[in-house]
């Protein structure tokens, strides 16, 4: 199980709208909360879908 820290910036299999892989978590737990890095949208997914989804830990 990869440990999730605020602030780090994860990189998803599926790109945003705005044409961005890279999403800041801002909120930690059974539900994240996420800011792309591209545009500043920011959504709630829940733990099971982000892991599913996630292709790497870019940054801190």
């Amino acid at each position: 199980m990869t440990e999730f820290h605020l602030g780090d910036v994860i990189r998803l299999k599926k790109k945003h709208p705005c044409g961005s892989y890279e999403w800041e978590i801002l909120r930690v737990g059974a539900d994240f909360r996420l800011k792309c890095v591209g545009c500043g949208h920011q959504v709630m997914m829940k733990r099971t879908l982000v892991e599913k989804n996630l292709k790497g830990i870019t940054a801190k």
